[in-house]
């Protein structure tokens, strides 16, 4: 909660100094982090990096001088990407400048023109109602300008190669659960990564701006991720405390989706499940045709469940410790899982002599069977066909609880790993 809060006053985009000094204030607590500059017009596949953009004051003010609304005191005030202006013109004309939310008539909209110049700005749909006529003073002090897109990047090594992969977005300005609760459940979960003794897999985590920050980084480095990936996550409005969402892979059938859905399953037993067809973030980019990383998607609140979205509603006061910790611990759940996830079978042909190895009472009746039925479940299902997440869903019981069961198994010789 304290790392949301120290970024959410920035004024973040796609470019621009806003993201550059929210990676570094990520870096001061992962020094490891690396911070990669694009040029603007470098070519990443189909797309073009734009300039990057500044800005330096916005506001309205009436024919007395007083301002309407100043970008000094909200960020959202200002079309994101806007153009420079400095006019009078009539309220008719002025409003077709302005930007609101009309099914919240007292929330400032979060509006941007990436691609397209104009300028504009944002405010509430009741303080727009309010304007009376006259003319106004449209103030916007910004420049366009050759410079770079900004991404942060992390790689924790691990025994093996093969990679699982982290991703959340960093270009929103002051919006919390969208987006500032995706960075700092990143970089929650790369302190916790970073602590293990023992790390099965290595791990890339990168902090990027949406769209145009994800194509960036896949343009430099889809071949090496094609061949190491073997699941990853993209991670978006994880603050909340009102739901848990995980948005499906193209198929739903990735080791990702497996260990994320089993995870939930047993965090929180509800979920909202949400098909490819309903992605919204960068999944659209690393799951694309030409792309298709075994990767879902992971949040609280899906950005399609709650009204506050892309407004500034969507304050401090939508996020919660409670709701940074359900999702850090989902997440760690899931990541567990994929940690010690192999395949087991029994030595035995038949059911082993459990008794004279001490894993079975000597007297048998209805409750002690109840006291070791995991043990023999999982004892059914260890063909070497399941694996460890698969054994978790067959069996109805959480990797966490069956994990000890394995290794008293193993220690008495009568199941063995096979991959």
């Amino acid at each position: 909660m304290a790392r949301c809060e120290r970024l959410y006053p920035l004024c973040r985009s796609i470019t621009g100094e806003g993201l550059r000094q929210t990676l570094r204030l990520i870096q001061s607590e992962l020094p490891e982090l690396t911070l990669h500059e694009v040029p603007s017009g470098t070519q990443v596949f189909d797309w073009i990096v734009p300039p990057e953009w500044r800005i330096e004051e916005g506001y309205i003010e009436n024919e007395q001088g007083q301002r309407i609304i100043d970008f000094k005191e909200c960020n959202l005030h200002v079309v994101g990407y806007s153009e420079a202006v400095d006019t009078w013109l009539p309220l008719e004309e002025l409003k077709t400048h302005i930007y609101t939310q009309d099914d919240l008539p007292g929330a400032i909209p979060y509006v941007t023109s990436y691609y397209n110049r104009r300028w504009g700005f944002c405010m509430s749909r009741r303080q727009l109602d309010s304007l009376p006529e006259g003319k106004y003073h449209a103030v916007i002090k910004s420049s366009h300008f050759d410079g770079s897109l900004t991404y942060g990047e992390l790689y924790i090594p691990g025994e093996s190669q093969e990679e699982i992969f982290l991703s959340s977005y960093v270009c929103h300005p002051s919006l919390a659960n969208d987006n500032l609760s995706g960075p700092s459940l990143l970089t929650e979960l790369a302190l916790y990564l970073k602590s293990l003794p023992y790390r099965r897999y290595s791990y890339r985590l990168v902090l990027v701006p949406e769209t145009i920050g994800a194509i960036s980084y896949l343009s430099s480095n889809l071949e090496v991720m094609k061949q190491r990936v073997i699941a990853g996550f993209n991670l978006s409005c994880c603050g909340d405390d009102r739901a848990y969402s995980y948005i499906a892979s193209p198929y739903g059938d990735t080791l990702a989706d497996r260990a994320l859905k089993n995870a939930l399953r047993f965090h929180c037993r509800k979920f909202k499940r949400y098909s490819f067809r309903r992605r919204g973030s960068d999944e659209r980019q690393y799951c694309a045709p030409g792309v298709r990383l075994p990767l879902c998607g992971f949040g609280r609140s899906s950005y399609l469940g709650f009204p506050e979205y892309h407004t500034s509603y969507d304050n401090l006061g939508l996020v919660s410790p409670i709701g940074f910790q359900g999702g850090f611990d989902a997440m760690r759940k899931c990541l567990f899982a994929l940690e010690h996830n192999h395949r087991y079978e029994v030595v035995s042909p038949c059911e082993p002599q459990l008794g004279r190895r001490g894993l079975y009472p000597t007297v048998a009746k209805k409750e002690v069977y109840d006291s070791i039925k995991t043990m023999m479940n999982l004892l059914g299902y260890a063909d070497g066909r399941n694996d460890l997440i698969a054994l978790s869903e067959r069996i109805k019981c959480p990797v966490e609880e069956i994990l000890p069961i394995i290794g008293r198994l193993l220690d008495a010789g009568v199941m063995r790993q096979t991959d």
